[in-house]
């Protein structure tokens, strides 16, 4: 049989109701046989010392009228069905409730020596005096430190049995009322775990599938809940790591295969003739540029991929912002020269030190000043600049370029993305550039946004952490 929730549920209902029965019917009944005779040793023990104490002086008069009392005692044995014996110092039996006017004429001593030197017997079988064993009370009757008889109580053990019969019978009766109340618990333990397990495994198996579009509806306990919108969750977060994957795929595709086209295309001209040999200076140097297109586009993926693993590790060091970007802004002299492009340094201290990465923050600049300088027009101006906030710094690049449309203002974090706009002016960029530098600054725990109007300008605003003095 398969193992399932429900089969073992099944299986520990019956075990359990199984293991009750034998218990309440084996020790259970032990339990109850051994109550039943402590109250009637109890009772026999009150029964003893009510007789003693009513009928002492008969004894210490040695009346021989026991017949007498004998016929009193016979209330006792009808309506308690307690037999009362009286029995004289020599151990003969001289009256019996049961036999008023025939008493055994027994002497006890012969049947069994050791009987009336004990308070109490089990089972007691005295040859021809009982036909069921008896539980026997004896009740020493003693007068200035003499002996004048005993008083013996017997109860049959039959009785006591049959109680415990009778109470066992009522328990299982019970028992077997809440039998069914059982089964119903165990089947609202089922409907409230294995149901919701059910259901969510279904949903498992929905979205391993790519089925991310399936609904899962969990009801219950809030455990379950929890999960299901744990899972709902994943399959989320599976879903767009998906498209990004097919989109990432597509976009890389382009990417490689234009300057691999083109790489490609030239050098088999150049190796059959068609390119002179005058030209080829020409066509091998756009070679180099689409070689060096790739080489950037590997290495900003290997970047990237750096920063998705958690395992680059920042080395943080107190500099001077305002250094870092006059060198950075250095390597774009001839750039700017060729678009005659100025770029105007603002600072609001002569040295402004923070806590960072350098090499990374250096790459952020890098990134946001080239940027810059490709989307600006001829003969205009960008603006970096730097400014103290409290202990923070803010690093500002402003261009007064094409600017970004607004519906692409979100997606330009995104890994790949070029607007329209700008496609036909960024033919070397690998739409890495943004994202990168993104990654860096939220890897400092800071901030990095973006102000645009199309046919203005774009302002890119970054904060680092100013170090202590």
């Amino acid at each position: 049989m398969k193992k399932t929730l429900w089969s073992r549920l099944i299986i520990c209902f019956l075990i359990s109701a199984v293991a009750v029965f034998i218990f309440l019917n084996t020790y259970g009944m032990s339990l109850l046989e051994n109550r039943l005779k402590k109250d009637q040793v109890n009772l026999l023990y009150k029964e003893a010392s009510l007789i003693t104490n009513a009928y002492r002086g008969n004894f210490i008069e040695d009346s021989t009228a026991f017949d007498d009392l004998a016929s009193q005692f016979t209330s006792i044995d009808t309506y308690l069905n307690i037999r009362v014996w009286i029995v004289n110092r020599e151990g003969i039996i001289v009256a019996d409730s049961s036999n008023v006017n025939n008493p055994p004429d027994v002497n006890i001593n012969d049947l069994d020596p050791e009987f009336l030197n004990s308070n109490m017997h089990e089972y007691t079988m005295l040859s021809n005096l009982f036909y069921e064993p008896m539980l026997s009370i004896i009740q020493r009757i003693d007068y200035n430190f003499q002996l004048r008889g005993y008083i013996v109580l017997h109860s049959p053990m039959s009785e006591i049995e049959n109680k415990a019969n009778i109470y066992l019978d009522v328990i299982n009766i019970c028992f077997l009322l809440f039998f069914p109340l059982l089964l119903i618990i165990f089947l609202y333990i089922y409907y409230i775990t294995a149901k919701p397990l059910k259901n969510l495994i279904q949903a498992a198996m929905e979205y391993s599938s790519g089925n991310y579009g399936y609904k899962l509806n969990i009801k219950g306990l809030s455990e379950y809940r929890e999960i299901g919108a744990a899972i709902s969750y994943m399959a989320e977060e599976i879903s767009k790591l998906d498209d990004y994957q097919k989109k990432f795929v597509a976009n890389i595709s382009h990417d490689f295969r234009s300057p691999l086209t083109s790489i490609k295309g030239y050098a088999e001209a150049i190796m059959d003739g068609t390119i002179p040999t005058d030209m080829q200076d020409k066509y091998l140097n756009i070679i180099v540029d689409e070689t060096e297109r790739l080489n950037k586009l590997t290495t900003g993926l290997l970047e990237l991929n750096r920063f998705d693993t958690r395992s680059t590790l920042l080395d943080i060091v107190s500099f001077d912002i305002n250094l870092v970007i006059k060198k950075t802004a250095e390597s774009f002299e001839g750039a700017c020269r060729d678009k005659k492009i100025t770029l105007n340094l603002v600072f609001t201290a002569e040295e402004t030190y923070v806590d960072a990465d350098m090499g990374k923050i250096q790459q952020v600049m890098y990134n946001l000043i080239d940027n810059a300088i490709k989307f600006s027009h001829n003969n205009s101006q960008i603006k970096v600049s730097t400014e103290e906030r409290g202990d923070k710094i803010f690093v500002s690049v402003k261009d007064y370029g094409i600017g970004i449309p607004k519906d692409s203002i979100k997606k330009i974090w995104d890994r790949f993305y070029k607007t329209d706009a700008s496609r036909g002016k960024d033919k070397k960029g690998t739409g890495l550039g943004l994202s990168i530098s993104k990654e860096i600054i939220q890897s400092h725990n800071e901030n990095i946004n973006v102000i645009s109007t199309e046919g203005v300008g774009t302002e890119f605003i970054f904060s680092l952490t100013r170090s202590a003095e």
